[in-house]
């Protein structure tokens, strides 16, 4: 019974029968777009909602930049704390242009440690509807669709308030969707006599593989759901509201993850376009993606450039993971006692000056980077030879798209889920911590980086799957088809709406 629960969105008058649907059309290969000089009356106007962690932002912003190259007027919403990270793509100038709201977060938001920090920014960001809807009534050219961030399902019934479609755009894996549906749709739960067993199995048989997973890899505003609450149902509301959307932009491809793609199909459209990177011939675009980081690009590659090929590990752990005293000090140790090249990559301040005497014990064998590092940049680098990695969708595709094996090191979210396709079906990553996450022993750190670093099956592995995910994007590739398809829907779209507006002039 794995569709019963869509049509039980609380709080919406918005069934899934009443969606938003197109007729299905054939596609050309090669698509006649509107010039970049066209006014925004000739070009279609597109509204883009990232969710503002920088992991959800980047992509969307990226996908964002390939849409403005293709003729598309975009209008980005941002926030004043995340404005700055769009600086790279407006110094373009593409025929884009941000939109600054803030949320006005009602006081029984504060944060509380049993609340998800995700829960509570998404609801949050729920009061710029109104905001967002005042906008949109005031433009002369009104946007003819809405893609937003699938943390942002709320933004479905916003769209059908404002009479466009809304398209959900996924920084994570269909994999992991695929798993989030299943959970979100038939709400299993651990018994009783298990409530406090973070290994019990849960099996999801409506997924493909019929996936069995422990408690603790499912995520944290699911393991924290309760029936009734209103922030959780809320939170409910909004990954259902994903399915009931128009489509699905997803930043992966056919060959990493085919089977899940085509299990999404059954719910709505769905386009696969990745990789999504940087545009590689823009060096403010690569280096500065994300944040500026503490130590010169150039800096960086002179160091690479004078270790051998394959020879260093980079280390990151993402935008939000803030790792323990005790972490630092055991990956440390672990890094120093491999006798590897390393560059880690240590974004919370007050690990920095534990780090002091390992940099000056290891000399130039390792560089550490405090901050953001430009990560495309250095991954993409012939002496990079493996990634030690959380496991962030993001970090996960631009290590395949590089073709380094990956050191699998989950720590939450959605990152145990994308180990297991990394590890388990893919075979391009080595997994270096289980149990609840974290960083493990020195001794384990030290091994694994021996391990990878001197080659095994991973490599050869992630270099064959390097081929795919360049090969999707390629013309005649998956992505490439599906983006096609996906702008073609676009002018469709398009021409339907100024067609409407000379009809009712008439």
């Amino acid at each position: 019974n794995h569709h019963i629960g869509i049509h039980r969105i609380r709080h919406w008058q918005s069934p899934i029968s009443t969606q938003i649907k197109l007729p299905r059309v054939l596609y050309p290969s090669q698509l006649h777009l509107p010039s970049l000089m066209a006014t925004r009356v000739d070009r279609p106007h597109i509204l883009v909602f990232p969710y503002p962690d920088q992991g959800h932002l980047i992509p969307l912003l990226d996908f964002a930049h390939l849409l403005a190259v293709r003729g598309l007027s975009i209008t980005i919403v941002t926030t004043s704390t995340s404005r700055p990270l769009l600086d790279p793509l407006l110094s373009q100038n593409l025929p884009i242009e941000p939109l600054v709201l803030d949320p006005n977060a009602p006081p029984d938001l504060r944060r509380h440690p049993s609340v998800p920090r995700s829960r509570n920014q998404m609801q949050a960001l729920l009061t710029l509807s109104d905001p967002i809807a005042e906008w949109f009534q005031a433009q002369p050219t009104p946007p003819i669709c809405m893609v937003s961030d699938f943390f942002l399902g709320w933004t479905y019934h916003l769209s059908r308030r404002l009479g466009i479609p809304r398209i959900a755009f996924f920084p994570s894996g269909a994999f992991t969707l695929s798993i989030f549906n299943s959970l979100w749709i038939n709400l299993p739960q651990r018994p009783l006599e298990h409530a406090d067993d973070d290994e019990y199995l849960i099996q999801l048989t409506d997924v493909p593989n019929c996936p069995t997973l422990p408690w603790y890899h499912l995520l944290a505003n699911y393991r924290r759901y309760r029936k009734s609450d209103p922030g959780s149902e809320f939170v409910r509301d909004s990954f259902l509201a994903n399915i009931c959307s128009w489509g699905s932009v997803f930043n992966s491809f056919e060959a990493l993850e085919g089977i899940y793609l085509n299990h999404l199909r059954q719910f709505g459209k769905v386009w696969a376009v990745g990789p999504i990177l940087p545009p590689m011939d823009n060096d403010r675009a690569v280096v500065e993606r994300g944040g500026s980081s503490s130590i010169p690009a150039a800096r960086i590659v002179e160091w690479l450039d004078s270790k051998s090929d394959h020879s260093v590990v980079y280390v990151c752990f993402g935008s939000q993971a803030v790792l323990s005293d005790h972490e630092v000090d055991e990956l440390g140790a672990g890094l120093e006692a491999s006798g590897v090249n390393f560059l880690w990559c240590i974004r919370n301040a007050q690990s920095w000056p534990r780090l002091a005497a390992l940099e000056s014990r290891v000399q130039d064998r390792g560089l550490l980077v405090k901050g953001w590092a430009p990560q495309v940049l250095i991954l993409k680098h012939r002496s990079v030879g493996a990634f030690f990695t959380h496991c962030g969708w993001n970090s996960t595709m631009e290590g395949l798209v590089a073709g380094v094996p990956l050191l699998a090191c989950p720590r939450g979210a959605d990152q145990f889920l994308t180990t297991r396709l990394l590890v388990d079906e893919l075979g391009v990553a080595v997994r270096v911590a289980e149990h609840g996450g974290g960083v493990p022993k020195r001794e384990e750190v030290a091994l694994a980086l021996v391990k990878v670093i001197h080659g095994g099956h991973e490599r050869a592995r992630a270099e064959e799957v390097q081929k795919l995910a360049l090969g999707a994007g390629q013309e005649g590739g998956s992505s490439f088809k599906d983006f096609n398809m996906f702008m073609e829907e676009l002018h469709i779209l398009h021409s339907s709406k100024k067609s409407s507006s000379a009809t009712q002039k008439d």
